[in-house]
């Protein structure tokens, strides 16, 4: 970074994050004196093999987000400062359209805040090396000036910034466009039909407020961005937002990921708006999926709808290169395999084997939403107890479905479908004692949940169309002693690219 020295007194560096900013360090070096044979034979000996592919200028997938977030990793400040003598400040704005907690009003200045579940947030639980600022909206209409002061201080202690939306953006912006428009497409349900047949007007006015609530958290992040910040910009909720930061200030780094599928070229242009937000999104300096595929996706969109040239490394538009990859999502794998040996999830344990001795456990944890594939699993078990009798009384299966987007009529359609279907199973299989399903309207607790993955023999993830559900992740660090079985459907296929090295990490034999 210019302006920064390496302190000379500093130890040898041993992190990861140490020898990527050596690295740097040398490779200037290197060229100042035109030649790469200038470099100590002592330090190249403290870099890996991967670190000095990097130095010559390797751009595999990996080393994409190293070098993109190589800023940001310097946060550490592990023996570099200022020119002034001053430690480096830099900081990793991560913008999402929630914050990682919700807010409950209390008083007039009185707000209580609890930990919200999601997987953006499981992910960061275990991102420790950045000084971390989160940008979202809190998830609360707060109208008067009053609420939001103290909502913004009770908010700063958990280093998190609120963007305050109105009801109407909102509803128009978040309700409308993210989800009745931009989600149903990247999960290859379609555009709402009365939005292909009839009148555009709703259409527009949604994406009007689509633009409108980006330019606001764009506002905020301008408002607190730093020099030498790295922004990453969160999923399909803020498409715009990349545009907004580079209109307003071009030398800024920022990252866009989406957690969502995105489709492939002739399914997104069927978007009105797909020119729009394909640029937008092109402002990024660094664009992210979770798979090649959807990556492979984007990139065709960009060559096909707008007439660039997709290259090796991402999408170049009159020179100017976006580099666009695959990060497959990850949890904290530590983090579950500490919890279990928590009194308080040991206990947990021990009522779930008690109250399922002689039984098979099967388990699903999902979002009540339609791509998950909820009522097809459930029916899929009915299935299995119609062809095999035997096992009628000797199995169970849990399935944990978190209510969400429940004033939708769709969701509460879903709701109504998945309750008849268990409780047709539960009075055809079930008896005075015992019932083949357990059904959960509700989210577990960390501890509860750990406690559930521990004691399950068989886990179902069975989305019908997905990102990178980390429900697998999850359930193989919890497998501790139990070593139970996976079964992913088609959609779900992606985490299995990844779970090997899980397995290995956790020393488990699949």
């Amino acid at each position: 970074m210019p302006g920064n020295k390496y302190n000379s007194n500093s130890a040898t560096p041993t992190s990861r994050i140490e020898r990527l900013l050596r690295v740097r360090e040398l490779r200037k070096s290197s060229r100042a004196s035109q030649s790469s044979d200038s470099i100590d034979g002592n330090i190249r000996t403290e870099l890996s093999e991967h670190d000095l592919r990097l130095r010559d200028g390797d751009v595999s997938g990996v080393s994409y987000v190293e070098q993109y977030l190589e800023g940001a990793l310097a946060a550490l400040n592990d023996g570099w400062e200022r020119i002034d003598g001053k430690p480096i400040r830099q900081r990793l704005l991560v913008v999402a359209n929630r914050l990682p907690v919700s807010a409950v009003r209390r008083g007039e200045e009185t707000w209580s805040l609890e930990i919200s579940a999601g997987g953006l947030v499981s992910a960061l639980l275990g991102v420790k090396e950045f000084e971390a600022r989160w940008i979202g909206w809190a998830g609360v209409n707060v109208p008067d000036e009053a609420g939001q002061k103290a909502l913004t201080k009770a908010l700063a202690e958990k280093r998190c910034i609120p963007v305050f939306l109105d009801e109407e953006t909102v509803h128009q912006y978040y309700n409308g466009y993210c989800n009745n428009i931009l989600w149903p497409l990247f999960h290859y349900l379609g555009l709402p039909q009365e939005d292909r047949l009839a009148t555009t007007r709703s259409f527009q006015s949604q994406f009007a407020a689509y633009k409108k609530a980006n330019k606001m958290f764009a506002d905020v992040v301008n408002k607190h961005y730093e020099e030498g910040d790295v922004v990453w910009c969160h999923d399909y909720h803020l498409m715009f937002l990349p545009k907004c930061l580079k209109d307003h200030n071009r030398n800024m780094k920022v990252g866009w990921f989406l957690h969502t599928p995105f489709p492939s070229s002739e399914i997104h242009r069927t978007l009105p708006s797909r020119t729009d937000l394909l640029r937008a999104v092109l402002h990024a300096d660094l664009v992210g999926f979770h798979t090649y595929d959807y990556a492979r996706h984007f990139v065709s969109a960009c060559t096909r709808i707008l007439g660039l040239e997709g290259t090796p490394e991402g999408v170049e538009d009159q020179g100017r290169l976006t580099r666009v990859a695959a990060f497959p999502i990850g949890i904290d794998s530590e983090r579950f395999i500490r919890a279990l040996e928590v009194p308080q999830v040991q206990e947990h344990i021990k009522e779930l084997k008690e109250r399922f001795a002689g039984k098979k456990v099967m388990l699903g944890v999902d979002r009540l939403d339609m791509i998950k594939g909820i009522p097809q699993k459930i029916l899929a078990f009915e299935k299995f107890l119609e062809e095999n009798s035997y096992w009628c009384d000797k199995v169970v299966l849990l399935q944990i479905a978190v209510p969400t987007r429940t004033d939708v009529p769709e969701y509460q359609k879903l709701t109504s479908q998945v309750h008849e279907i268990v409780g047709r199973i539960n009075g055809k299989f079930g008896t005075l004692i015992g019932v083949p399903i357990h059904h959960l309207d509700r989210s577990l607790d960390f501890h509860a949940l750990c406690a559930v993955y521990a004691v399950t023999d068989v886990a179902l993830v069975t989305s019908l169309r997905d990102g990178m559900n980390l429900v697998s992740y999850e359930f193989v660090a919890c497998q501790d002693s139990k070593k139970g079985v996976l079964i992913l459907s088609e959609a779900s296929t992606a985490n299995s690219l990844i779970l090997k090295v899980v397995c290995d990490d956790l020393a488990i034999e699949k």
